[in-house]
């Protein structure tokens, strides 16, 4: 089977403009309805897609997390191009901790972190993300060998020295948590791993906004654009774009 692979999208439509990033191992797939229901309510959205991801795993584990945030960067400075001054971003997981990370370090309207890790994360359960991912990835290209591709044996071929170096700037973002005073909406799916679910806690008391909420969803996991509850999710990032003072 051949696998389409995902690409950027950008969608113009009103002066409002959102950013919406992915996860790791995710790609634009994970944002593109959130994307849309957005630009049908007159948002401009532009989803970057971090380099490596989307494709082949011998392709991701051959980049860093250097490269993915500055696809990030590059994405930030595509609306700031085309014209847009205010620019909120919106992510889920990996793409949430970007989220925070690109309000410390650029000017942003308001920022939604769905699902977004904050705490010191064990290298191993970044690893084995990589593993289940090229396993889907052989299934869904046919290329899955049922007696060799065991996932011990993938480990040991998907090997990513750059997890720690990911790890440090998850932790570095968290400790200059404190310096964000940009409005910031943290969703959490309380079906996902208790790590993400402390994570928003952490990031609630750290930042500094004083406009700062949490919303829970009962039914939903890790990317919350996608579990069961991703209508009342699209809905809850509307209302709170909706809710800030725009210069229009």
């Amino acid at each position: 089977m051949k696998i389409i692979p995902p690409k950027p999208f950008t969608i113009e439509k009103g002066n409002r403009a959102v950013l919406l990033l992915h996860g790791f191992t995710g790609n634009t797939n994970d944002v593109k309805r959130l994307g849309r229901y957005l630009s049908e309510r007159n948002y401009t959205v532009h989803a970057p897609l971090y380099k490596g991801h989307g494709g082949d795993p011998k392709t991701l584990i051959s980049t860093n997390p250097i490269e993915w945030w500055n696809s990030v960067l590059e994405g930030y400075d595509e609306l700031r191009k085309l014209g847009y001054d205010e620019i909120a971003v919106a992510g889920v997981s990996l793409g949430g901790i970007f989220s925070l990370k690109l309000g410390e370090e650029r000017p942003i309207k308001a920022i939604v972190a769905m699902s977004a890790p904050a705490l010191a994360k064990s290298v191993d359960s970044l690893q084995d993300r990589i593993v289940d991912y090229t396993i889907k990835y052989k299934k869904l290209s046919g290329t899955f060998d049922e007696q060799n591709d065991s996932p011990s044996t993938i480990a040991d071929s998907v090997r990513m020295p750059a997890l720690q170096y990911l790890q440090g700037m998850i932790n570095d973002t968290s400790a200059k948590l404190n310096q964000l005073e940009t409005p910031v909406h943290i969703l959490r799916g309380l079906r996902d791993d208790d790590y993400y679910c402390k994570s928003a806690d952490l990031i609630y008391n750290a930042v500094n906004s004083r406009i700062k909420s949490v919303k829970s969803f009962i039914n939903s996991g890790h990317i919350l654009t996608l579990d069961q509850e991703k209508e009342l999710v699209f809905e809850e990032v509307y209302r709170f774009f909706e809710g800030l003072q725009w210069k229009e």
